[in-house]
């Protein structure tokens, strides 16, 4: 289906080949429809001649296939870590069974779901479920324990699941919607970063949604049914060594925060530092689109002068060729010559360069590009274009580089005469490499300029000229040879091997109306001129795209401001207009939107805390812990060496529903403390800490555990998911001690800030 067929012409040994493309049904399992090929292939073998041979040829699915098989290592490594972490906390065997039972649950749910929606198992599920994986076992950990803690006190599992669940239940439902809430903006997103992420929101939120209500309904449940008074106190030495272990970290985190309590507005100061270092972190830190993957396969682009005919091209690239199958890294490699639907011209010509797999070779895919780039420099008359292949790409047009910028006029003479003008300015700028333009108008065009007195005069017309021209060199098709097993085509065509080039032309010949031969230099005058070898056109008018690669060290943001002010230096005129295009105009309209998306995520969370809650003051509070998660997550990016990407911003927003939950099981409880014993709000918030210090903290590690594999993953593919990793590692890391001890100074900040303003607002009342 689909498949196009590109002839690479004769090559220096005579041989020719045919590369065939094949694109799956929509719906079709990719990997299933190229496992059905190559089961094919051997049969093909078979019944064709020997002559014929039959390859694959940089095969997108083995790559696909090696990422998606690490990414499901990662998967489990995540689920393996959290049921470790749960255990660690827990001590207790039927205990730890009962929240990891969760996971699969949740899991198993949510692929119900992706059929039904007709998702896929891709790059974005996956990197979903992953993360998932520290999020679904949260509201079950937080059940298990508050239903541990009271059969500890002696009541029994049936009634304790009761209590337990009873108490905790709003809690749950509160983190479950406010971590919802965040990913609302990101399924409302526009432009074509939403449509791509859309997948992992809905995934996400599908899977925190049933882990919600398994730990409701399944957890207290088994905990009335597989726990009992006796178990949980049955306790082997390293029960024994871990339980003092935590009392002690227990006691110190309570006398630390008895410290902060009483210097309340030193502790603010801190959180307002923290808000103020991460502004200044968020203008600081590089930013980009997406994170360069090695995906083992490597587009490029070949440029040769513009007067390089078909033959010499096919000669220069397979000196290419030669140079680049030499490589210990590369594979194999698949090359088009000549003009076809994404190639405009004779003097550029493609390749597909096949590297062997990631665990075989030494480097990753930049330094190679960087060798191959080198070698291919000693080859004369050619300049190669590399760039590695994406998973994902929003690119609408194949480019000699990454990103890409257009320059529009209105006339082929004002193009020829500030395209070189900005191409020397962009060569000088250190953020961009292999800057390259698609303007070419120094190609070689032979003007036939007819005397039509003297055509006239012998009985010859313009007809005749044009045919006998088209005869020559139009491979015009005048017989089909039939035998008795094939046939054969016979085109007309001119032999210029003795006349090559400009002088072909004097050998053509005419037939004049007295039945003379007529040489078409008796006629005409032959003038060699320059002209374009193609004219590109955006919106109806003339352009040209000039493509370009960010120079390592430098960000894309540098690399775009970087053209706006050698834009601005320059001076257009009015009929020349810019603009960027594919992935880099994309990137200006995710940067433009970002802080918007993650205010909305603010928002959203606001307002569906402020219904649960049915208070202004208490979302506000909870809020406040945020500017921690992304302190930590742009410090960790920036150490990392990581630019703050798309990817890196879904993980910031994730961040701000994870972190929240410390702040609302402190509230919760000390809502509950103050209504219920009758404590005053410093009591009440100072037990409410101590007794969730343990849940928090497992909760916090299961969600870090659950995010640690894609920050330290190095498979294919890798470097899509491991700012995602990166940014929450970061973020939960710093924010699981800032929050501990400003979350509660902010709730009695705000206590009497309430009670004061109630007390005044009853005495105005009063006075009126």
């Amino acid at each position: 289906q689909g498949a196009e067929n590109r002839w690479l012409g004769a090559w220096a040994n005579k041989q020719q080949a045919i590369v065939m493309n094949i694109q799956r049904q929509p719906g079709a399992n990719i990997i299933a429809t190229a496992d059905s090929v190559r089961q094919m292939l051997p049969t093909l073998t078979q019944s064709l001649p020997k002559s014929v041979e039959v390859k694959l040829l940089a095969d997108r699915t083995t790559n696909i296939r090696a990422s998606v098989t690490d990414t499901q290592f990662e998967l489990m490594l995540a689920i393996a870590l959290v049921v470790m972490i749960i255990y660690l906390f827990l001590r207790n065997v039927p205990a730890t069974i009962i929240p990891a039972v969760a996971v699969p649950l949740s899991l198993v749910g949510t692929f119900a779901v992706m059929v039904f929606f007709d998702f896929s198992i891709n790059n974005l599920t996956l990197m979903a479920l992953t993360i998932a994986t520290g999020f679904v076992v949260d509201d079950a950990i937080v059940v298990i324990e508050n239903i541990s803690r009271y059969i500890e006190k002696g009541e029994k599992p049936l009634a304790a699941a009761l209590k337990g669940a009873g108490e905790i239940g709003f809690t749950i439902i509160s983190l479950t919607f406010s971590l919802i809430a965040v990913l609302i903006p990101l399924l409302f997103m526009g432009d074509i970063v939403g449509r791509l992420f859309r997948e992992f929101a809905i995934t996400l939120a599908v899977a925190i949604l049933i882990s919600a209500v398994v730990s409701l309904t399944l957890t207290p449940m088994m905990c009335a049914r597989m726990l009992s008074h006796e178990s949980l106190r049955k306790q082997n030495r390293f029960s024994r060594a871990s339980e003092r272990f935590f009392e002690r970290v227990i006691a110190s985190y309570g006398r630390g925060l008895k410290r902060v309590l009483n210097h309340p507005w030193l502790t603010l100061g801190v959180a307002f530092a923290t808000l103020a270092l991460t502004v200044l972190l968020w203008m600081l830190i590089p930013k980009g689109f997406f994170p360069v993957q090695d995906n083992s396969i490597i587009q490029g682009t070949l440029q040769a002068p513009q007067s390089a005919s078909f033959a010499s091209m096919a000669e220069r690239q397979q000196r290419v060729a030669d140079v680049i199958l030499k490589d210990p890294a590369v594979e194999s490699l698949t090359s088009f010559v000549g003009v076809d639907g994404t190639n405009a011209s004779l003097n550029s010509a493609r390749l597909q360069i096949h590297l062997k797999p990631l665990d075989e070779r030494d480097d990753r895919i930049q330094p190679v590009i960087a060798r191959l780039q080198q070698a291919v420099a000693n080859v004369p008359g050619v300049a190669l274009y590399l760039q590695p292949t994406q998973d994902l790409t929003i690119d609408t047009q194949v480019s000699r580089t990454q990103y890409q910028f257009t320059l529009q006029g209105n006339s082929l003479e004002a193009l020829s005469t500030w395209v070189p003008t900005l191409m020397d300015k962009l060569a000088t700028l250190p953020a961009l490499s292999d800057v390259s333009s698609d303007w070419q108008d120094q190609g070689l065009v032979a003007y036939v300029n007819v005397d039509r007195d003297s055509a006239s005069r012998l009985g010859i017309s313009m007809s005749d000229v044009d045919n006998a021209l088209y005869n020559a060199f139009g491979q015009r098709l005048i017989s089909t040879i039939y035998t008795q097993a094939n046939q054969y085509r016979v085109v007309l065509e001119h032999d210029t091997r003795t006349t090559p080039g400009i002088s072909g032309l004097d050998t053509v010949r005419l037939t004049s109306a007295d039945g003379g031969i007529v040489p078409l230099s008796a006629i005409a005058k032959v003038e060699q001129r320059h002209g374009p070898m193609s004219i590109n056109h955006l919106d109806q008018f003339p352009s040209t795209t000039i493509s370009f690669n960010v120079t390592d060290g430098y960000s894309l943001e540098q690399a775009v401001n970087a053209i706006l002010d050698a834009e601005k230096t320059l001076e257009f005129p009015a009929d020349i207009t810019t603009s960027f295009q594919g992935s880099t105009l994309a990137f200006q309209s995710a940067l433009g939107n970002t802080i918007w998306l993650i205010l909305a995520s603010v928002v959203a969370m606001y307002i569906v805390l402020g219904v649960l809650y049915e208070s202004f003051i208490h979302p506000i509070t909870i809020l406040s812990t945020l500017p921690t998660a992304g302190v930590g997550a742009l410090l960790a990016l920036m150490l990392a060496g990581s630019e703050l990407d798309v990817i890196a911003i879904i993980g910031i927003i994730l961040l701000i529903g994870i972190v929240k939950k410390n702040a609302i099981m402190m509230i919760d409880f000390a809502l509950a403390a103050e209504r219920e014993q009758g404590l005053s709000p410093y009591d009440a918030i100072y037990q409410a800490c101590l007794l969730r210090f343990r849940p928090i903290l497992m909760t916090t590690l299961a969600a870090l555990l659950g995010a640690l594999p894609l920050m330290l993953s190095t498979g294919v593919g890798a470097e899509l998911r491991r700012p995602l990793g990166i940014g929450m590692v970061g973020g939960l890391l710093v924010s699981q001690v800032l929050t501990l001890f400003t979350t509660p100074v902010i709730y009695l900040l705000f206590d009497r800030l309430s009670h004061y303003t109630r007390a005044r607002f009853s005495r105005k009342t009063e006075e009126a």
